[in-house]
């Protein structure tokens, strides 16, 4: 067990320093912070401090157009979950329960049981053959899809073909590495990757708002999606080279049986995967093509914003998932409940402190008529997304929490809602705006999945602890 970052400080050596310490101490245990989710912390604070720099150079640098462009290239680009299908979810899940029972060596290579690590190293070579051939896939299907849709337009003024294909390019081999860091942390490298995605976050940033300072415009994306791929590189190819050695010299014995064990959590979260997007992503899409790119660009930078804060809040959860699957292996659910309850109340107030700010500041901004102000949404449809987030935020987790027992019990509610959100978003929004469209978000969160999910928690939870 990660002991707290309080715990990790050595002693001082006067009294008074040593009585800081403690106060220190107590507090991260409070704030059920450990090293790793300081760290996951540390880069969801960059994202907050980072986001309204991006925002406003954004404002400062595209067109009201070409904003619409760049945010339409990213519900596109959201596509790619019909390839993964929820494969990443699975692979954290399983390798958790396997880690149990294995280790890294002083080397950094994989050891410990040999069932254990057959499994694992099974799971790892299919979930490489399936990222390879599907990233193959998006690459020409999410391409070409994409260059069709975005023709229609009437805006032909801005010149997006070129950073629309190197883009999808960068952003395909950027998802054949998403399984290498998903088997990472489920092995509970919950440190190393944390750190990762810091730097790369920080790396992406500053190479986006350079190259807007050049005067770059949409290829200020293509150019940061090449830094992160860089630094995905780096990861895989230098700093766990010998780890994923071992995929490649270990001889798989008895490994996972793909029937009976991984396809009934597997088809469930790829349906649920594929629906997802039509929940979360048409927004933009949606507006680009009934209400023009203004719109469209006020609907995805607003959208930004509330997908940056429900990411932050998300420090506290994401670092203890493979450790929710660790205790569930062991059988130790009642610290399984502890750990969860707590990092699930933090990080909702947190959200909820963040969420508040927000819609202040962009209040502010509409009030004074400032010039960002219309580069977003105004208040009232900004709420209810926040609010919206705010709910959804609760429902991940309740969905962590069930998943780390490899069973996926929410596929019909997930299914039902994103369709439901999916077709009044289209109907109500291609019809009455993004007003519309934001309620609908915000009425199915708060009277169909919330309630509907909370009770299928609470019933599983029960049966499962047991049995």
């Amino acid at each position: 067990m990660i002991e707290p970052l309080g715990k990790q400080i050595s002693a001082l050596p006067t009294a008074g320093l040593i009585s800081w310490q403690n106060l220190l101490n107590r507090f991260l245990l409070k704030a059920a912070m450990d090293r790793p989710v300081l760290l996951a912390l540390l880069g969801r604070s960059w994202q907050i401090l980072a986001g309204p720099i991006t925002l406003l150079l954004i404002a400062q640098f595209f067109t009201p157009e070409e904003q619409g462009f760049y945010y339409t290239f990213t519900g596109l680009l959201a596509l790619q979950s019909f390839i993964e299908l929820g494969f990443s979810v699975v692979i954290i899940n399983f390798t958790s329960h396997e880690w149990a029972q294995l280790s890294l060596s002083e080397d950094g290579r994989i050891v410990g049981e040999r069932h254990a690590l057959s499994r694992l190293i099974n799971l790892g070579r299919f979930a490489f053959k399936w990222y390879t051939f599907g990233s193959l896939i998006f690459m020409i299907g999410v391409g070409v899809a994409g260059f069709v849709f975005l023709s229609r337009s009437e805006y032909s003024s801005v010149q997006w073909e070129a950073p629309w294909f190197a883009l999808v390019a960068l952003t395909g081999f950027l998802l054949w590495g998403t399984p290498l860091t998903s088997i990472l942390e489920g092995c509970n490298q919950v440190e190393t990757i944390n750190k990762f995605r810091l730097s790369q976050a920080v790396i992406g940033s500053l190479a986006f708002w350079l190259t807007l300072g050049l005067g770059g415009g949409l290829w200020a994306a293509v150019v940061s999606a090449g830094a992160n791929l860089l630094r995905d590189l780096y990861l895989i190819l230098v700093q766990y080279r010998k780890f994923f050695s071992s995929f490649l010299r270990i001889r798989s014995g008895d490994g996972l049986s793909w029937r009976t064990e991984v396809l009934p959590l597997q088809w469930r979260l790829a349906v649920a995967g594929l629906v997802h997007y039509i929940a979360f992503y048409l927004f933009s899409p949606v507006m680009f093509h009934y209400h023009g790119a203004v719109v469209a660009g006020q609907m995805g930078m607003t959208w930004q914003v509330v997908g940056g804060l429900q990411m932050a809040s998300m420090a506290w959860i994401q670092p203890n998932v493979p450790r929710f699957g660790i205790l569930v292996a062991r059988r130790d659910y009642a610290e399984l409940d502890r750990v969860w309850l707590r990092t699930t109340l933090v990080s909702l107030i947190f959200l909820g402190c963040l969420a508040g700010v927000a819609w202040g500041i962009l209040y502010t901004l509409s009030i004074f008529q400032l010039p960002l102000a219309q580069r977003l949404l105004a208040p009232l449809p900004a709420g209810l997304l926040l609010l919206g987030g705010i709910l959804f935020h609760v429902s991940q987790c309740e969905s962590i929490y069930l998943r780390a027992h490899k069973r996926e019990v929410l596929m019909l509610l997930s299914v039902t809602s994103s369709l439901l959100i999916g077709v009044l978003v289209w109907w109500l929004g291609s019809r009455l705006g993004p007003t519309a469209a934001a309620a609908a978000y915000f009425v199915v969160a708060a009277c169909y999945v919330i309630p509907f999910q909370t009770l299928i928690w609470f019933r599983c939870r029960t049966k499962w602890h047991e049995s």
